[in-house]
């Protein structure tokens, strides 16, 4: 892992549990691993065969849109909340690239250092990862 941005994708397996729509876009609910995660899409099922309820789909989203958070309490617009484990730090000047584990899957998110440093993270920590969901791709498997 290099410390900077490297706007590669974390990537989740998971599979379409329910959609909301309206003529323009959809708003798709995937389960992964129990938790729901929710992916914001310019598309529509009339737009893509796949994108239907029990669909499997990998859900990708750039280490670049990850923030973290200890010990977040209250109501946050951001619809993708998840807990994660420190797993790695490679500290740069600016930038940190953390390694993190969702339940047995690696995923890693890019963060400055001085925010490593307000966190006080350390390997083994207990966090949060937080992502929007106008962030959240779906690849669908054919």
């Amino acid at each position: 892992m290099q410390a900077g941005p490297h706007n590669c994708m974390n990537k989740l397996p998971g599979k379409i549990v329910a959609l909301e729509c309206n003529s323009h876009m959809s708003l798709v609910d995937v389960a992964v691993e129990g938790d729901t995660f929710t992916a914001t899409l310019l598309e529509t099922p009339e737009q893509s065969p796949y994108l239907k309820i029990d669909q499997p789909v990998t859900l990708m989203f750039k280490e670049t849109e990850v923030s973290l958070a200890k010990n977040l309490s209250g109501l946050i617009s951001l619809r993708n909340r998840f807990p994660v484990v420190v797993q790695g730090i490679e500290r740069g000047a600016i930038m940190s690239a953390i390694g993190l584990d969702y339940r047995g899957h690696s995923l890693a998110c890019v963060i400055t250092t001085r925010a490593v440093d307000r966190l006080q993270l350390a390997i083994g920590d207990q966090v949060e990862a937080l992502v929007k969901a106008n962030e959240m791709v779906l690849s669908y498997e054919h």
